[in-house]
């Protein structure tokens, strides 16, 4: 009987490894606060910071670790559904560094921060965040470090088989609506084009050092988020700022078929994350999610006055809601959504899903 119990057992390990089979070398990860993993907890003066108490609530320790959400994100879901550990945080690693030479990027590495732009300038003392032009230079940092331990031909071989991940751009657009002077200075027009060109120049970049793979995610229906809501009548989404966000993954995709043409071995996946957030707030019941409009977290109208701070209430349903905090989705969103990123149809991922990219 027990000789029976432990091959059961050891059936059912192997059984459970095999599901997590590593499909990918290492997954990069250039994004804001959507999912990051917890750089921002490095910079000391930021205070675009996930640590208070109710962020990471379901998460397995239950306590606040840089994600703005309740949980995991869907950094962590996409990494599980690669066989990989959840890229850890840049930052962490080079803290760790100073006393630690084994310290290594080979399965990825995440560069989100909460707060980052594509079209921030790169970092210094007095930053809150870490934009996508420092995220890039700390790239390039890892790539001295792959070289090294793999050589030339063995890094561009580890790195054209990874996947580089792509999810920033909400903060440009919250910017440019919350700033008058930016406004005055550069049509609504301009600037989003200004976001496409400035990603067309780092996806090259990374194509150089070797990358092949990339995974662009583009800017959900971010006017249906609760901090939107609260600011327009009756509590409807801003029609502008989704009109916006629109119009630059509609100039990405362009962006995306022209790479596609004019660069070698290049393939990528883009996922439509503003139909698949528009679907949610259209649809919430089909997917399980009863509230659109409020957050779970927060204080004031829709829960949406402030971050989901130490003074905040929040709820005990939270997979019965869209938004967890007053921008940031819950886990049970993030959850769905990778889903679709991961192996959805050509109405949410296209060319191809993430699956489909990983077998080319």
């Amino acid at each position: 009987m027990e000789c029976k119990v432990l091959l059961l057992t050891f059936f059912i390990i192997i059984s459970f490894n095999l599901s997590k089979a590593q499909m990918v070398p290492a997954m990069f990860v250039f994004a804001d606060s959507l999912v990051d993993v917890g750089n921002n907890n490095y910079l000391k003066l930021s205070i675009a910071k996930a640590d208070f108490p109710y962020y990471g609530i379901d998460f397995p320790n239950h306590k606040a670790n840089g994600r703005f959400t309740n949980g995991m994100n869907a950094a962590d879901f996409l990494a599980e559904k690669l066989g990989l550990p959840t890229s850890p945080p840049y930052l962490s690693l080079v803290d760790k560094s100073n006393e630690n030479n084994n310290v290594s990027f080979l399965n990825g590495v995440s560069f989100a921060s909460g707060g980052a732009r594509i079209l921030g300038g790169k970092d210094n003392p007095l930053s809150q965040s870490i934009h996508l032009t420092q995220q890039l230079d700390y790239f390039s940092i890892v790539y001295k470090d792959l070289y090294k331990r793999l050589g030339s031909s063995g890094a561009k071989n580890h790195l054209s088989k990874s996947i580089f991940t792509f999810v920033i751009g909400s903060n440009d657009i919250f910017r440019y609506f919350e700033s008058s002077d930016l406004q005055n200075k550069t049509t609504s027009l301009e600037y989003v084009d200004s976001m496409v060109l400035s990603i067309k120049a780092k996806l090259k970049r990374l194509y150089g050092f070797g990358a092949r793979k990339f995974v662009i995610v583009g800017i959900g229906s971010i006017g249906c988020c609760p901090a939107r809501r609260r600011e327009t009548k009756n509590e409807k989404c801003d029609e502008e700022i989704n009109f916006w966000s629109d119009k630059y993954n509609k100039g990405l995709i362009s962006m995306l078929q022209e790479l596609k043409s004019d660069l070698k071995g290049i393939n990528y996946s883009y996922f439509d994350t503003y139909k698949a957030v528009f679907d949610f707030v259209q649809r919430p019941a089909a997917y399980g999610f009863v509230e659109v409009k409020a957050a779970c977290c927060g204080l004031g109208t829709l829960n949406a006055k402030i971050f989901c701070l130490s003074i905040a209430k929040y709820c005990s349903n939270r997979s019965d809601y869209v938004f967890f905090d007053k921008v940031h989705p819950t886990e049970a969103a993030h959850r769905i959504i990778v889903d679709r990123i991961f192996d959805g149809s050509l109405q949410y991922a296209f060319p191809m899903n993430v699956k489909q990219l990983v077998a080319i």
